[in-house]
């Protein structure tokens, strides 16, 4: 019996947890979605509104769904099952604690 390495599995085993993230822009909303098969409670928290932790919407069985203004940039960072968590976004930034938050900035 031949013996795999390790290193050919992992990454399999590591993006089958994986989060997918994106937008869709509305004439004056922007939609964020979060994909999670995971996840059983996620929150959302921006700069639009003094990092206050909302609930988005659960659309399916893995996919969750905020509405935004559409607004030319802010900062945000999701919740999810109680850990702070950073989709693959973008542009990241350094906050003024330390920590990093996903920028979101209709500007190339």
């Amino acid at each position: 019996m031949r013996r795999q390495p390790w290193w050919i599995l992992t990454p399999l085993f590591l993006l089958a947890g994986c989060a997918t993230h994106y937008y869709r822009e509305e004439a004056n909303n922007l939609q964020v979605y979060l994909e999670d098969g995971q996840a059983r409670e996620v929150q959302f928290a921006s700069s639009l509104d003094g990092f206050t932790l909302r609930r988005p919407e659960k659309t399916d069985a893995k996919t969750w769904r905020i509405t935004l203004p559409k607004v030319g940039e802010f900062r945000y960072f999701y919740v999810i099952d109680g850990k702070v968590r950073l989709p693959d976004c973008p542009y990241r930034e350094m906050d003024d604690f330390g920590s990093l938050n996903c920028l979101y900035t209709t500007e190339p």
